[in-house]
């Protein structure tokens, strides 16, 4: 059975990696994991992309979250994760959330949004301004019953 959200103990950077909202929670479970990308060398020469768990970060790491969910209904509900402040997100699989670049107060597609920098002026927003990540999960998928949401970052 999975936890309604699970704080993983493998490091700063990866400590608040569950998610911290959901509408319908109490419909909901969640169970949350890091992974740490690397590519070996195998045998031949080529390179082989393998996943293990986040125990220890350092900068540089490529790591890839993942939260699952089980729905007990088919109701339609909204995940909201932040990003550690040590992680600077890259991507998702599906590229269907919203993300904020304020700390959750506004929401929209990386693309739409705008930041004001260090000087003053209005740019942009990029992956490394994403303060948390939104998915709302509509009602035909939770009918499923389950579900997973994985996103990419790395280590600052």
């Amino acid at each position: 059975m999975l936890a309604r959200s699970i704080a993983v103990s493998a490091g700063s950077a990866v400590a608040v990696c569950a998610p911290v909202t959901a509408q319908a929670a109490d419909t909901v479970r969640f169970a949350s994991d890091v992974f740490v990308e690397k590519f070996v060398t195998a045998p031949g020469g080529h390179k082989s992309r393998i996943l293990a768990r986040a125990d220890r970060l350092s900068p540089g790491d490529n790591v890839i979250f993942v939260v699952n969910w089980i729905a007990r209904r088919g109701d339609q509900f909204t995940v909201t994760n932040p990003l550690p402040r040590s992680v600077a997100f890259q991507r998702s699989v599906d590229g269907t959330e919203e993300v904020s670049v304020d700390g959750g107060r506004s929401w929209g597609h990386l693309e739409d949004l705008r930041v004001r920098d260090r000087d003053g002026f209005i740019r942009a927003a990029s992956p490394e301004d994403v303060t948390h990540l939104r998915w709302r999960v509509p009602g035909t998928a939770a009918l499923r019953g389950s579900g997973q949401l994985t996103y990419r970052g790395v280590v600052r």
